[in-house]
């Protein structure tokens, strides 16, 4: 039995290897601050997860994979500018806001969600990685007054909805290339929450940015407003 339990944890270490160096790929520019912040999840994660149930238990061992890279997936779209505001709109246990705040160290992140544990955890990451721009905190939506210059989110809500929903917190100032905005990740077909918007959303496959399996059919969507 103990053979078996060490063959499992060393399969488990090969695979987030793998995956930490896949983002490293993917994203070059990453100082060894943020290698060593974004390595130090899987642990602390994984700890979490036992106690506050964030991320299904069977898909926490593809943290990296399908939590952190989807995340990143974000900067692929869009490399905020220093002094960027971003609202993560229903974070859960912190995705894509604390994957986004790390890539992005000179951006304030504030991570918004209904449910008090799993904001919890959120905040505990933060603290544990010293991630300073980056604040969690319990609160629904529409209790949300702040300005931002975008919203990102992963499939909280049918797109019609969000943008409904976050309309008063998008600022008028421009900071980046790309107009404010929703930006969010998604799967399947699309068709018909993006119809309302059909002249000015933009769907990119993330296939597109991507090469593992796993992104075939996800988007990531981007909506001015």
């Amino acid at each position: 039995m103990f053979f078996f339990r060490s063959e499992e944890v060393f399969s488990e270490i090969m695979c987030n290897f793998a995956a930490m160096t896949a983002i490293e790929n993917y994203f070059p520019e990453l100082t060894a601050r943020q290698k060593a912040q974004l390595a130090a999840l899987d642990e602390l994660y994984h700890d979490w997860n036992e106690k506050i149930n964030v991320i299904s238990r069977k898909d926490i061992d593809n943290l990296y994979e399908h939590h952190v890279l989807h995340s990143l997936a974000i900067g692929k779209l869009v490399h905020f500018r220093p002094g960027t505001q971003i609202l993560d709109f229903g974070t859960g246990g912190g995705f894509p806001g604390i994957p986004l705040a790390i890539l992005f160290p000179e951006c304030q992140f504030t991570l918004i969600d209904g449910t008090g544990k799993k904001i919890r955890v959120a905040q505990e990451v933060c603290q544990a990685i010293g991630l300073e721009n980056c604040t969690p905190l319990h609160r629904r939506g529409e209790e949300e007054h702040g300005l931002y210059d975008f919203v990102v989110s992963r499939a909280v809500m049918p797109l019609p909805q969000l943008a409904r929903m976050v309309k008063k917190n998008i600022a008028r100032q421009q900071r980046n290339a790309l107009p404010n905005g929703i930006i969010c990740l998604k799967g399947g077909d699309l068709q018909e929450e993006t119809r309302p918007f059909k002249h000015i959303v933009q769907t990119t496959p993330l296939s597109q940015w991507f090469g593992e399996e796993w992104f075939k059919e996800k988007y990531c969507i981007y909506l001015p407003l």
